[in-house]
């Protein structure tokens, strides 16, 4: 990894293979238990360990806690600390909510998770989606937070086009056709996907995600589709479109940004933008990178992180 001083920002050039890891839906490599938590809004599956100086990580749309397993394979720095892995409300194994969440939900969810698996301060990794909940959560319980890492993290371009879908398709196409054609299909796109997933078409579909999508391990794929949740993946677009954004200005703890060069769901400005809002905040900008940095550079990420 080579880092590059750029001003404002750091630019990281990954020396490290490509997307190396597989995703792994076996908890046993990282001794987590599975718990569900009974929460206000229905049941809510946990992957946790207990240990010092614990990490809350939170997927992001089309993820689950198994997405994360890349960076943690990279992540030798995590092995002796405590892991608080949430499959969030309608996201991997835990049931979607009889109705919609908004963000102040999720949070309370997150509090709910801490208090049952006897975790009080976390330092908070979010993907995407999970990016904005964990600046959330950094907002509603700040002394529950030491840190926010956000990865790849879906914040200040992605709010503007949620707001307004007709810029949102100038400035940033890929989430807002996405957004547009999943409100058309709702939960109909998943066997479609699965459909193009048997013939070998789904490459073709993730391309824009990922840089280098034909060098990915077919279990990345493979959890891309299995975690798409359509209507989950709207109800998030519905809580970023009000949401006010300058309430992250309040945010005292350490926060670090790590975007792709190459996310179509994000802008390299946003990294500016948090700039403006966070003046504590470092930002990495990492080549050669996608929307997925933790599964494409996770060797990279674990050493911005401090995590290797």
């Amino acid at each position: 990894m080579h880092a590059i001083d750029t001003g404002s920002r750091e630019r990281v050039v990954a020396v490290d293979p490509y997307a190396p890891f597989p995703v792994s839906a076996d908890p046993g490599g990282w001794s987590l238990t599975r718990t569900v938590v009974p929460t206000a809004v229905g049941p809510v599956v946990v992957h946790h360990r207990a240990g010092p100086d614990p990490l809350l990580m939170l997927h992001g749309v089309a993820g689950s806690w198994s997405t994360w397993t890349p960076l943690l394979q990279a992540a030798g720095g995590v092995r002796e600390r405590g892991l608080v892995l949430v499959d969030l409300p309608g996201w991997g194994s835990s049931p979607a909510p009889a109705a919609p969440l908004d963000i102040d939900d999720a949070v309370d969810v997150l509090t709910e998770v801490l208090d049952t698996v006897g975790v009080d301060t976390v330092d908070v990794v979010g993907h995407s989606m999970g990016a904005f909940v964990a600046m959330h959560l950094a907002v509603r319980v700040p002394g529950r937070v030491r840190s926010v890492a956000l990865v790849s993290g879906t914040t200040v371009a992605t709010a503007a086009a949620a707001r307004h879908p007709w810029r949102g398709v100038v400035r940033l196409p890929a989430f807002t056709l996405l957004r547009a054609g999943l409100a058309v299909t709702r939960e109909a796109a998943r066997p479609v996907l699965r459909g193009l997933a048997r013939v070998g078409l789904l490459p073709l579909l993730a391309a824009p995600v990922f840089t280098h999508v034909l060098r990915l391990d077919r279990s990345v794929l493979d959890a891309f589709v299995d975690e798409l949740r359509p209507d989950a993946f709207l109800g998030a677009a519905r809580s970023a479109a009000g949401y006010d954004l300058d309430r992250w200005r309040g945010v005292a703890c350490p926060v670090t940004a790590v975007a792709g060069r190459d996310d179509v769901f994000a802008r390299v400005s946003d990294l500016d933008a948090l700039g403006a809002l966070l003046p504590q905040v470092r930002t990495v900008l990492l080549d050669d990178c996608g929307h997925f940095a933790h599964v494409e550079h996770p060797d990279a990420v674990a050493r911005v992180l401090g995590l290797a």
